[in-house]
């Protein structure tokens, strides 16, 4: 009986083994097949509309596909600001757009009239903070989003209007096209001087961030 046991066990380890490392296999060819496409269209990773923190002249860029839905965005938003704080003249972040969940394009949309009100960090903080409230996946109320902007100072009559103008829709239009031209398939996705995270991770953010630093300042 005993016997039988260990040889069962064996049998799951060996398959749970192959398993892990299938996985990882696989993940590394998707990896690699975004660098491959990342290096092939480096001009789609910024765009001129695209909402900027931290210095222009600054030697490294963060680019964050974000989705304002999405948890994890929310998750990874205090450690992009620590970075950026830790490396204040070195570091700046670029926001692209990848409005994944439902409702996601309308507050996008939102926090672009934000920008042309010069509210975009207020409402940004005020949406990402109060996410739980009005980013149920399910059934999302978007209508709460636009409320809590309104109480962060954003004009909201003005807001409606700017959401409808044709140019909203067609930044948009260009964030997800140049997403699924990277090979962008989640959020948040992060590229730093253009390179992929080799993991997905905040120690891996941080490293890579440090790398590129320390490269800027030789």
């Amino acid at each position: 009986m005993n016997a039988k046991k260990f040889t069962v066990i064996g049998l799951m380890a060996i398959v749970a083994l192959f398993f892990y490392l299938g996985m990882n296999a696989y993940q590394k060819r998707v990896q690699n097949a975004q660098e491959v496409q990342v290096k092939a269209e480096q001009t789609r990773l910024v765009r001129m509309h695209s909402p900027v923190f931290g210095p222009q002249a600054a030697p490294v860029t963060i680019v964050e596909f974000f989705d304002p839905a999405c948890e994890t965005c929310r998750a990874f938003y205090p450690l992009v600001k620590d970075l950026m704080a830790k490396y204040p003249q070195d570091v700046k972040l670029v926001i692209r757009y990848a409005p994944f969940h439902q409702g996601s394009d309308q507050v996008v949309k939102l926090l672009e009239s934000a920008k042309s009100q010069g509210k975009y960090q207020t409402v940004l903080e005020a949406v990402l903070a109060a996410q739980p409230a009005w980013a149920d996946h399910g059934q999302p109320n978007i209508e709460n989003a636009f409320k809590v902007a309104e109480q962060a100072g954003l004009d909201l009559e003005q807001a409606r209007k700017d959401i409808e103008k044709p140019s909203m829709q067609s930044l948009l239009q260009q964030d997800i096209e140049d997403l699924t031209a990277l090979q962008v398939t989640k959020t948040p996705t992060f590229f730093v001087n253009g390179r992929n995270l080799p993991s997905f991770g905040p120690d891996q953010l941080t490293a890579l961030v440090a790398e590129e630093v320390a490269k800027a300042k030789k």
